[in-house]
């Protein structure tokens, strides 16, 4: 399994409402100095919205890399409607971070 899939497998169990970091999934896949490369394989995803890239984010909550509609303003969108919470333009990890 190529690293991007192990990336890919991870980001599919994030559940509505939760966020996680591009570090904390780069942990999770093994490699924790690899959160650039998580961003990578979330620039290609071809598996959304399965895969829901939109819900990783910077390791201090900014939101960052999203390249559907318009953007990062859509990001913010699609994670207000799954109830994550932001204080003011970062997601506030301290209530929406996925604990795994």
């Amino acid at each position: 399994m190529s690293f991007c899939d192990h990336v890919y497998d991870i980001v599919a169990k994030i559940p509505r409402g939760k966020v996680a970091t591009y570090g904390q999934i780069a942990r999770l896949a093994g490699n924790p100095k690899a959160a650039r490369a998580v961003g990578m394989c979330m620039k290609k995803n071809p598996f959304a919205p399965r895969v829901p890239c939109h819900r990783v984010v910077g390791s201090d909550g900014k939101l960052v890399g999203f390249s559907a509609g318009n953007g990062l303003v859509t990001k913010r969108k699609m994670l207000l409607d799954e109830g994550v919470q932001f204080k003011q333009d970062k997601v506030d990890l301290s209530q929406s971070q996925w604990n795994r």
